[in-house]
């Protein structure tokens, strides 16, 4: 994959981002639109996912990334592999997901992994932070029942924060005893994550579960 240079950090709530992605045409996407999808939100060089396509090609795989140039270049190696069950799109989540998902056949919407966000650290800049309460209420809207939510960080707060909003929203149950997951329940590990154990650091994990139908206005 070639090397592209970005900006490290991009905020979300300037002006250029603030406008949600353009409907999309998934039969244009993916050649089996009806296999399960895995959304793997703030993907940055896509190679998670562009790993994980291969090992589980019964499955779609969705990458979203608010930096053009990595998705441009992701799409590329993607062509490349001849990988025809991912996919990236350029986008701000905080403003395009319901507009994406809402165009996705019923169900489809099955695991969800956001691993390592940009942290954020100032309190004045909390409201740039991907996971917002309105982003988890729309993964609840969309999501399959049982579906899962894989979320990771090096950064405890910012861990804290994301269990959190989760555990805020009843269409989410946490699995387990709530504890940090000592091992990645997913078959391939970011660089970040290879990079953060490597040194001898922390991860913080956690997995959700969808509970219910948690559409608007259902019961369950």
């Amino acid at each position: 994959m070639a090397r592209v240079r970005v900006r490290q950090h991009v905020n979300p709530l300037s002006y250029k981002y603030l406008a949600s992605t353009n409907p999309i045409k998934w039969e244009q996407i993916y050649t089996k639109l009806n296999q399960p999808l895995h959304l793997d939100i703030g993907c940055a060089r896509g190679r998670f996912i562009l790993q994980m396509a291969p090992l589980q090609p019964d499955w779609n795989f969705l990458g979203l990334e608010i930096r053009k140039p990595l998705v441009e270049d992701a799409n590329i190696t993607r062509s490349e592999l001849n990988l025809t069950n991912v996919h990236y799109l350029f986008c701000n989540a905080n403003n395009s997901l319901k507009p994406l998902l809402s165009t996705l056949p019923p169900g489809v919407l099955q695991r969800v992994s956001i691993q390592f966000p940009d942290p954020w650290f100032k309190n004045r800049h909390a409201k740039r932070r991907v996971v917002q309460p309105e982003l988890v209420t729309e993964l609840a809207e969309f999501m399959a029942p049982s579906g899962i939510v894989f979320l990771q960080s090096d950064i405890e707060f910012v861990a804290e924060e994301m269990r959190a909003r989760f555990l805020e929203n009843p269409a989410f149950k946490i699995q387990g005893t709530g504890e940090w997951l000592a091992e990645n329940p997913l078959p391939v590990p970011t660089e970040r994550e290879i990079s953060t154990q490597s040194k001898g650091e922390p991860v913080y994990r956690v997995v959700f579960e969808k509970i219910g139908n948690g559409c608007n206005g259902c019961n369950g």
